[in-house]
């Protein structure tokens, strides 16, 4: 049995987010973004290639992972107090 191509792409990204994690919060911004951003495009691509059934647990364990973040937009995306953690 061979790795797919999604699979392949999915744990360079767990690798390079865990390597982020690993950064002073004020140099996380720029490369935690990008990962943030490119996520949702290689969930969607393990979805197309492994079934839709994959999609919920992909974006459960992206919402996990960036929770912090996500949290903080969709504060400041409703027009509430959102704190910046530094």
């Amino acid at each position: 049995m061979s790795l797919s191509l999604s699979i392949a792409i999915a744990a360079i990204w767990v690798l390079a987010s865990t390597c982020v994690a690993f950064l002073p919060m004020r140099r996380q911004y720029l490369p935690g973004g990008t990962l943030m951003l490119s996520a949702p495009l290689v969930i969607l691509f393990i979805g197309y290639q492994h079934g839709w059934i994959w999609l919920v647990p992909a974006f459960l364990a992206f919402g996990s992972m960036y929770r912090n973040p996500l949290r903080y937009f969709l504060r400041k995306w409703r027009g509430l107090e959102a704190e910046r953690i530094e």
